[in-house]
């Protein structure tokens, strides 16, 4: 009886390992074939929606709402922290086109200092040459400012006129200097950095020959020097 029974406890139990290897495979057709399983879990184990009773479904979808939950509040946080970054760079930007030119005005200064003891002097009266020399000095110091910003001048007196650079105001007649030669400038033109900031007004020397001159082109008007005398030529730079 006793080696009967455990005959019997044998085949049972492997009647049962049987029923589990097919009932496990007959999940594992349902979610390859139906599509509809989800993917295991952390937990390693599978939810298939069919096979589930009430209460599991009712937990899964408390799972899933958190999920939802934490995923909308993850979205909000990543919306305000792009919103935040956007405001702070545009402040930043407005910052730095507010005081864009704070080293600029902060290395003036002392060229402005120079010009008050300047005029301290001249009011004083004692010291007419000092004055001279004061703004001397001070004009420098402002060319050396700008310098270090690159603005530098263009240099104008004795060079073959460009219209890149020069904007002639008249042609004078003269043998001192050839003709399309740069004879006095009226005012400095600047350049910044490698741009034209403003062009040299400048007087241009043509051949005293006016036919020859007018054969070519060109008009030569006398002028006294002055700003105010006749326009012959004006170029406007390119």
């Amino acid at each position: 009886m006793s080696c009967m029974g455990d005959e019997q406890a044998r085949t049972g139990g492997g009647a049962e390992i049987s029923g589990s290897h097919a009932e496990a495979r007959q999940v594992e057709l349902a979610g390859t074939e139906g599509g509809g399983a989800e993917a295991p879990d952390r937990g390693g184990t599978a939810f298939i929606p069919e096979a589930a009773d009430g209460e599991s479904l009712l937990s899964k979808y408390g799972e899933l709402e958190e999920r939802l939950r934490q995923a909308e509040d993850r979205v909000l946080r990543i919306a305000a922290d792009a919103d935040n970054f956007r405001k702070r760079m545009e402040r930043e930007k407005q910052e730095a086109t507010r005081y864009a030119n704070e080293r600029f005005i902060g290395a003036l200064l002392p060229v402005i200092d120079n010009l008050e003891r300047a005029l301290e002097h001249a009011e004083d009266g004692r010291h007419p040459d000092g004055l001279t020399e004061g703004v001397r000095m001070t004009l420098k110091s402002l060319q050396d400012t700008l310098a270090k910003f690159g603005c530098t001048p263009i240099e104008s007196q004795g060079k073959v006129f460009d219209p890149k650079f020069h904007e002639a105001v008249y042609r004078e007649e003269t043998t001192a200097y050839p003709s399309n030669t740069i004879v006095r400038e009226l005012q400095r033109g600047y350049l910044l950095n490698d741009r034209l900031l403003r062009p040299a007004m400048v007087v241009v020397a043509c051949s005293p020959n006016r036919n020859a001159d007018n054969n070519q082109g060109n008009t030569c008007v006398q002028g006294d020097g002055s700003a105010n005398s006749h326009v012959g030529v004006k170029v406007t730079p390119a």
